[in-house]
């Protein structure tokens, strides 16, 4: 018997999966608890368009997340610093501090989680600092320290 399964079920597949099962195991295991459907015309039709809408989605995030890349590319950002008397930074710029500027800058709010510093920021100069938009998609952008 076919069966669309509408939750990962151990050793028959995953979630949103037509799997083929036996009669006896759609009808004593899976239908009562809830964790599959028969796959008819009807169930298959409505699971197509699920994964259609769910594609047409992602490739809207996507071409959200080239937009502010491309946004994004030649922003500059300027963070002001204190130092000792050896020329050397009180601390070090965090990725909250960039994200919080880069946030102003833009207009849209990025989560500093998303932000890809190769090394902490501890002296004066530029970086560049990659934020990960999307899951294939990576904005640079340009942070200078200065005193």
């Amino acid at each position: 018997m076919k069966v669309i399964l509408l939750c990962d079920v151990k050793g028959q597949g995953k979630k949103d999966q037509i799997v083929n099962v036996s009669d006896g195991f759609a009808r004593n295991f899976l239908f009562p608890q809830k964790k599959a459907i028969p796959a008819d015309a009807k169930a298959t039709g409505e699971l197509k368009s699920k994964e259609e809408s769910k594609k047409f989605r992602e490739e809207e995030e996507r071409k959200a997340a080239l937009a502010l890349a491309e946004q994004i590319k030649d922003v500059r950002i300027e963070i002001q610093m204190g130092h000792g008397a050896d020329g050397r930074l009180y601390g070090s710029v965090t990725a909250k501090e960039i994200a919080e500027k880069l946030s102003e800058k833009i207009g849209q709010t990025v989560d500093k989680r998303k932000l890809v510093l190769k090394d902490t920021i501890k002296a004066y100069g530029e970086y560049v600092v990659s934020v990960k938009l999307h899951s294939e998609v990576e904005g640079k952008f340009t942070v200078s320290v200065k005193e």
